[in-house]
């Protein structure tokens, strides 16, 4: 058959019949069927752990189903590869970037395009993906390096390497993570003009709900590998598709805990610090984060919190500039200096930074207690106590998994962020460096995570919260900085906090007047 025959807006143009994916010990897809039309925005909700992700993968070819098949345009298919989907016009965009930071925007189209040839044409080339831009709303520099680009001019990057070799039938991962409110508005947009074209979208989205309610014609939900509610967007609320995600109901709005703010425990002054490529990326940041207080960092991946995060723990050097904690120096104190001090750090990245993937639950914990002298004594592990520590952390902080001796990497995101940050608040720290703790979780996931630093904050503990989620650092935070190329564009009490105008300082607007 043709891979690219003659459809109408309406037309079914993917379906999966009776999916079933089995992985050792869980059952990933269990009998899904799902489809999705043109011209339609097809939303994918679920749980961390699903089956969202296995079952886009065999819709793209990178897994193959063991029982059940895949159809386009009516006809059964058996995708070996992603390049056999591509061929049927399947294009998908993930939420970690396939692209090369040096290479410039039409390179990184134009990679493994067999349509490039081996000498491409690149006037041509570039006349073309012009058209693309033209066509859909896209605003970006052909010319410019990966490394130059924000993250959202990367998405836009993703999506047009889809669309230059023919895709119709998008599949977005989390296609708003990480980008600024202007560039969410901004790609929504787009996706609203690429259904008018009657391309088909499939978003698959953990929890920003909303973003889902406000494009999405229909919405298919998955737990536990199975589905458990097909509906029109219009028919659905927050509320009920959190119901059908967790099998419970969530409290989106937390409610504010008011905590007598006490003395200062950080006091950052005038901090600068390079990044990995040895140039500036946090330029004379200076703030002070009390007892009991959430201390909110609303930025855009890639603006010098995480360089920041990292000089708080005593990961990376200080350029110029210094850090006290408690009225005591740590500028350039061991991290291990920092921890004994009663300092708490939850990464970012919760698989290469915050755990040991190939050692159990157990050893894991232990990194944050290995030079307690209770749990460890010239050397020599107490390894009962140690498991039973363990074994109570997986019960209070609902960890899924069979037991303490599993090995971390083993666990799904969001049990794996449970796990790190028990580890941290077990030990009562007195200051907490929170750097995107609920980055990628579920609904579910997330509002527990947000809970236990409230609880932190009840217990006086002072709390840095680094997110990229705006919704989030105005809804946990007592003051608000949001940052920009490595300075703050201000300190906001939540009061003053408006979410248009912190989202515009987000990418680099300054506050009027």
């Amino acid at each position: 058959m043709s891979s690219n025959p003659t459809v109408r807006r309406g037309d079914t143009v993917l379906q999966a019949k009776g999916i079933t994916k089995r992985f050792p010990g869980v059952v990933a897809n269990d009998s899904i069927d799902f489809e999705i039309r043109a011209g339609e925005i097809h939303a994918i909700l679920g749980e961390n752990g699903a089956g969202k992700t296995t079952l886009m993968k065999i819709l793209f070819g990178l897994l193959q189903p063991d029982e059940g098949g895949v159809y386009v345009h009516g006809e059964k298919v058996n995708f070996r590869s992603p390049l056999d989907a591509i061929q049927f016009g399947i294009g998908m965009v993930h939420q970690n970037r396939k692209l090369i930071p040096a290479h410039t925007v039409i390179e990184n189209i134009i990679l493994g395009h067999p349509g490039a040839g081996r000498i491409p044409d690149l006037k041509r080339i570039r006349g073309e993906i012009a058209d693309l831009c033209d066509r859909y709303g896209f605003k970006i520099d052909l010319k410019a390096k990966v490394w130059q680009l924000s993250e959202g001019e990367k998405q836009v990057v993703e999506i047009l390497k889809a669309l230059y070799r023919g895709a119709r039938i998008l599949i977005l991962d989390e296609p708003t993570t990480a980008l600024a409110p202007p560039e969410t508005e901004r790609l929504m947009e787009s996706i609203r003009i690429m259904t008018g074209d009657d391309l088909a979208l499939v978003p698959f989205i953990t929890h920003k709900l909303p973003i889902v309610l406000s494009i999405s014609d229909r919405v298919t939900v998955l737990r536990q590998g199975q589905v458990t509610a097909r509906l029109h967007t219009s028919e659905a609320t927050e509320d009920s598709l959190a119901r059908e995600m967790v099998g419970r109901e969530v409290i989106f709005r937390l409610e504010r805990v008011e905590v007598e703010r006490g003395q200062p425990v950080l006091e950052v002054n005038n901090l600068s610090a390079m990044n990995d490529k040895d140039q500036p990326a946090l330029k004379e940041v200076s703030f002070t984060v009390h007892e009991g207080e959430i201390f909110g960092i609303a930025g855009v991946s890639g603006n010098g919190q995480q360089v920041l995060a990292e000089v708080l723990a005593g990961l990376r050097k200080v350029e110029s500039g210094g850090v006290r904690m408690d009225g005591i120096e740590i500028t350039h104190s061991e991290s291990l200096d920092r921890w004994k001090k009663g300092m708490g750090y939850v990464p970012s990245d919760r698989v290469d930074v915050g755990s040991i993937g190939d050692t159990s639950l157990t050893d894991n914990v232990l990194m944050n207690y290995h030079f307690d002298r209770s749990f460890s004594r010239c050397g020599v592990v107490d390894v009962g106590k140690t498991r039973r520590l363990t074994e109570g952390l997986i019960s209070e902080y609902g960890v899924v998994t069979p037991g303490p001796e599993t090995l971390a990497k083993s666990l799904s995101g969001g049990n794996l962020q449970k796990l790190i940050l028990a580890r941290v608040l077990s030990r009562k720290p007195r200051l907490i460096i929170a750097n995107l703790p609920t980055q990628g979780l579920d609904v579910g996931a997330t509002e527990f995570v947000q809970n236990k630093l409230l609880e932190a904050k009840r217990a006086r503990a002072a709390i840095l919260l680094i997110s990229e989620d705006l919704e989030e650092v105005l809804s946990l935070s007592d003051r608000v900085a949001p940052i920009y190329e490595g300075e703050f564009m201000g300190i906001f009490s939540i009061e003053q906090a408006g979410r248009v105008d912190i989202g515009a300082m987000m990418a680099g607007i300054r506050q009027q007047g």
